[in-house]
């Protein structure tokens, strides 16, 4: 823990990590809000489901295009414009009439707009801090954004079933447009400049270590989704039951961020996370009862954080400083095309099987991360005593004497 502390006294690193926190609550709001919301409207998993699909699925388009066009026009402008446009569609979620259609525009019109926070901090870290202190950064960030994810379902659940589904809504999207400006407004952004990359638009995706972390990433948030959706079809509306579960999945993640997060990145060691991931979801399939979901979702969530952080710093390690915010996007589109396929998947057989049936989807997919990671073993750099900053734009030029 003595790192972590070390890191939080370096100027400006603390106010960051929340202040992008902050900016990026509502994702921890968003899909069960309106999850909560379209099922309450139109009667049906299966519909909230493709609302929730079309949101990620314009997320995941979206996602590197908004990234490298904060290396072209700057990350304060990107960030204002999409803010704006993505708070617009989720308010108008909440106060339209039920029609289908028109929740599936305004859902992929939300997901095009989401500010590409994330890339834009992840490009930042490395200019914070030295070497040595990013990696623990890494998994420092990604356990503190579990507190999203604990936070964010409870609030959420409380907001949607005792003062209603539209308040859910709204809500989030205050919390949105808040987070934003202070994220927008923090310092770093104006002394960091993104430069302006010199390849190919998706040619960083080539990158083995770039495609191994989106195949995983989409997998892994994939499984996630679809756990979230077989808890909340379990517990309904009744009481705040799924959003508690949900939060102690989340505090087992948070706990295994912390306590794994010094552990040295080598080939194995997505796999290895992965496999906790899966074993949890697998024993939770077995019950539908409240404790034995919190444990066993517990269990899982160990494995998410830690698994989230070897994925940042590989990917890290394995581009140019120029390609980072669009790789970080590329990664982003992976988790939300899996966010939309395990929410979708879910929410259907929810319909045809019952609760239970989620929890096969989250194991499939579990499962699958854990073979991609075993896979990708010889494309996963070995990070053990070795630097995690991306590879600088400009090499030295070596000199002989004359």
């Amino acid at each position: 823990m003595g790192s972590y502390s070390e890191l939080l006294k370096v100027p400006g690193v603390a106010r960051i990590i929340v202040a992008q926190l902050t900016a990026r609550f509502p994702s921890g709001m968003l899909s069960l809000a309106f999850l909560l919301h379209v099922e309450r409207q139109t009667g049906s998993f299966g519909i909230a489901g493709l609302v929730l699909a079309a949101t990620s699925l314009g997320q995941a388009i979206a996602g590197p295009l908004t990234s490298r066009l904060m290396g072209r026009f700057g990350m304060r402008p990107v960030l204002i414009t999409t803010l704006g446009v993505c708070a617009s569609a989720v308010v108008a979620i909440a106060l339209i009439p039920p029609v289908l259609p028109l929740y599936l525009v305004l859902g992929l019109v939300a997901g095009l707009a989401t500010p590409p926070v994330q890339p834009a901090v992840r490009t930042i870290y490395p200019k914070m801090v030295n070497s040595r202190q990013l990696t623990p950064l890494f998994s420092l960030d990604a356990s503190a954004q579990e507190i999203i994810w604990v936070v964010g379902p409870v609030v959420t659940t409380f907001i949607s079933t005792q003062i209603g589904t539209v308040w859910g809504i709204l809500f989030a999207a205050v919390m949105m447009v808040a987070g934003g400006a202070w994220f927008i407004s923090s310092p770093e952004l104006g002394r960091v400049r993104i430069p302006r990359s010199k390849r190919k638009f998706g040619v960083v995706l080539t990158r083995p270590a770039v495609l191994l972390a989106t195949v995983v990433g989409f997998l892994l948030i994939g499984a996630c989704a679809a756990i979230e959706a077989g808890v909340v079809a379990v517990f309904g509306h009744g009481g705040p039951q799924a959003g508690i579960v949900l939060a102690i999945f989340s505090v087992g993640s948070l706990a295994g961020g912390l306590f794994l997060g010094h552990t040295p990145i080598g080939p194995w060691s997505t796999a290895r996370r992965m496999f906790i991931v899966f074993f949890g979801t697998a024993l939770a399939a077995f019950a539908m009862d409240f404790w034995w979901l919190a444990v066993t979702l517990f269990i899982a969530g160990i494995g998410i954080a830690p698994a989230l952080a070897v994925l940042f710093a590989i990917v890290s390690a394995s581009v140019k400083f120029s390609d980072t915010a669009e790789a970080y996007g590329w990664v982003g589109t992976g988790q939300l095309i899996g966010a939309a396929l395990g929410s979708a998947l879910a929410g259907f057989l929810i319909d045809g099987n019952g609760a239970v049936g989620a929890f096969w989807a989250a194991g499939v997919l579990a499962a699958l991360g854990v073979a991609a990671a075993a896979i990708g073993k010889p494309w996963h750099p070995d990070l053990r005593g070795r630097d995690a900053s991306p590879i600088p734009d400009t090499e030295p030029v070596a000199v002989t004497p004359s």
